[in-house]
């Protein structure tokens, strides 16, 4: 499988089961899943970046986040050449499982009045609206994944015998899920922890197109969860450098 659809594949597998979570616990009429608590989005989240990074880490290291992609490239562990394909891809595969996920829920979609509760299945804002601490979250939360992840990830990819790619195996796709389950579960009461701008850009901007009234998509807070997972992420290959 050619790394790009792999990153395609496998960002499409984490946003239909982590938008599918948001759209369970958020939404009118599910069984069993309105209302549930924060542990049970946290550790869904968790365990759907376990899936998608286990089906598609042997192809391209299951990157699934350009902030870790970059992150990468910043440590020297990621061909600077292959970071745009790994983006575009990440991105279209974001907004097509957030589809996806709309279309198994949209009866649910169409009984849910509450319009935040919408919005918010497809992406994050803040508990608390100030910028500045907003985007420290992201950035903090962002960090702590990109930089564990530095300690986990292996060679899995080689052209002319020069190493191009380090990424995720199946061997340590449930590290990296318990990893995101964990920053779920005790940074992200703050902003909803995006920690991925592909995640949250590419649903938001499905949502943004969806035929429904009075939806609001909120573009004046996207920009941090794209700008403080990634300002996180070269924080974190910066200090990695500094410290390896």
């Amino acid at each position: 499988m050619d790394s790009i659809l792999a990153e395609f594949i496998g960002t499409t597998i984490l946003m239909l089961l982590g938008i599918g979570v948001n759209a369970n616990t958020s939404l009118k009429n599910t069984i069993g899943g309105e209302n549930s608590n924060w542990i049970l989005t946290s550790m869904a989240w968790g365990l759907s970046v376990f899936v998608a990074v286990f089906i598609t880490g042997q192809y391209s290291g299951a990157h699934l986040n350009p902030a870790v992609t970059i992150g990468l490239a910043v440590a020297g562990k990621f061909s600077w050449s292959l970071v745009l394909g790994y983006v575009i891809s990440q991105l279209i595969g974001a907004m097509f499982g957030s589809w996806l996920a709309y279309i198994v829920y949209i009866d649910h979609y169409r009984l849910t009045k509450d319009e935040d509760k919408v919005r918010g299945s497809f992406c994050t804002g803040p508990a608390i609206k100030n910028y500045k601490n907003n985007f420290f979250s992201e950035t903090i939360a962002t960090f702590i994944l990109v930089f564990a992840i530095f300690f986990i990830v292996e060679p899995n990819l080689e052209i002319e015998g020069e190493v191009v790619n380090f990424g995720l195996g199946a061997l340590d796709a449930l590290p990296v899920g318990i990893l995101v389950w964990v920053i779920g579960m005790t940074l992200g009461g703050t902003t909803g922890f995006a920690i991925n701008p592909a995640r949250d850009f590419g649903p938001r901007l499905i949502y943004s197109l969806l035929p429904r009234k009075n939806k609001n998509a909120n573009w004046s807070y996207s920009w941090i969860p794209v700008f403080g997972p990634l300002f996180g992420s070269m924080c974190a290959g910066f200090l990695y450098i500094f410290l390896i």
